[in-house]
């Protein structure tokens, strides 16, 4: 039994949620969580405008009165010349994965986001990128250097497993981010196809566990 997130780091909701998958994965530690990134705006080369920053920014607004999580609007307003290719952010998610195969994808993935959304860093950038998932391997144990979070981050392999990813996302049927589902002797069932609390995302595990043990 597993829980299967269908995510991009990129995607506000899913940053949102990612504090609302927490509290759940700290009340259930006997779930397993397998993710899956999932390129919301991967490859994309359009030069980011005020009307893409301004639609983001609405977005964020209702994600901040949902979570109660904080952004820096500041930081991505000012930014100029910005290409929002969520593919490269995603990449470092499966590179962690590829590092650190018993490691904590989740905090990974949240520090990613976090350096986004509030440090207001470049999560386009490979060097960035290296260093922010390095940190976050390193906070949990795994000492990995950065440079050999950037090998990695760069090896055919990584790529190909990236794009595996974002074609594995469409065969599960995901149209919206987030997406989580329970994988339970060979059936996925949905669980939250899209953003929700914790206590209610609680409660639906719990009635799904229910029901399998019936």
């Amino acid at each position: 039994m597993k829980l299967v997130y269908v995510a991009d780091p990129m995607c506000s909701w899913c940053y949102g949620f990612g504090k609302q998958l927490s509290v759940v994965m700290k009340a259930l530690p006997e779930i397993q969580l397998s993710i899956v990134v999932g390129g919301v705006r991967a490859g994309s080369t359009e030069l980011l405008d005020d009307n893409g920053k301004n639609f983001r920014l609405s977005h964020w607004e209702r994600v901040e009165a949902a979570s109660g999580l904080p952004f820096n609007r500041e930081a991505f307003i000012a930014r100029q010349g910005f290409v929002y290719d969520t593919e490269p952010v995603c990449r470092a998610v499966v590179t962690a994965r590829r590092l650190a195969p018993k490691g904590p994808l989740l905090d990974v993935f949240r520090a990613l986001q976090h350096a986004f959304y509030v440090d207001g860093e470049d999560t386009t950038d490979s060097v960035s990128l290296a260093r922010i998932t390095a940190k976050a391997l390193g906070l949990a144990g795994f000492a990995i250097s950065a440079a050999t979070v950037l090998d990695e981050f760069n090896a055919q392999a990584t790529m190909i497993e990236t794009q595996a990813d974002f074609a594995k996302a469409r065969v599960l049927g995901v149209t919206s981010f987030p997406s989580l589902m329970l994988f339970n002797n060979g059936v996925l069932s949905s669980v939250a196809p899209g953003y929700i609390g914790a206590d209610e995302l609680l409660e639906r595990l719990e009635r799904h566990l229910a029901s399998l043990a019936v």
